[in-house]
């Protein structure tokens, strides 16, 4: 069986979108899944599958969100080892000047085109920093990311895709939590 990690766009966001944890994870189990916890009341699920199916794991996940609780919402599937991947391949990571606190990371429906990441990398965003990854992007707001202007709704906009962030507190609990299943 395989470890992943799927993670949740809009989910218990401003009141938005609710969805109790409780009912979340009988959902994954419903379908077929099996060790499922959930981590913070912002969608982020582990689990294990028999498929290997990143993309059939995340359709199945998001047609039966929308009927037990009639929203759609972008659901992000990592496995494991591309999970720490992604954390180990942080830019930011081990850079002193850096504090922890305000790293983030955006997870992306698919690979940026790269004309739409040259238009945004000419700009200069204040003291915010981002470097964009195959499908991810490493972000370093230390203002915090609730007043940066590098947030989900930006980058969706602006590279034409779907996106979903988590700090880095939160990405490193994922991992932790996937790796002990």
């Amino acid at each position: 069986m395989k470890t992943w990690i799927s993670i949740l766009r809009g989910i218990n966001v401003g009141g938005r979108n609710a969805v109790k944890m409780d009912a979340l994870r009988n959902l994954y189990v419903d379908l077929g899944f099996s060790d499922v916890q959930s981590y913070i009341q912002s969608g982020n699920v582990i689990f294990k599958s028999d498929s290997i199916d990143s993309q059939l794991i995340k359709i199945l996940i998001s047609a039966e969100i929308k009927k037990s609780f009639g929203i759609e919402v972008y659901v992000s599937v990592i496995d494991m080892e591309k999970f720490r991947n992604i954390l180990k391949n942080n830019p930011f990571r081990g850079d002193t000047t850096k504090d922890p606190a305000f790293l983030h990371i955006t997870f992306l429906s698919e690979k940026p085109d790269k004309t739409l990441i040259d238009k945004i990398s000419s700009r200069n965003y204040a003291h915010d920093e981002f470097y964009i990854g195959e499908k991810v992007i490493y972000l370093y707001c230390p203002s915090g990311y609730g007043n940066t202007k590098l947030n989900n709704t930006f980058f969706e906009t602006k590279l034409k895709l779907t996106a979903t962030t988590r700090n880095l507190k939160t990405s490193n609990e994922l991992l932790a939590m996937a790796e002990k299943l």
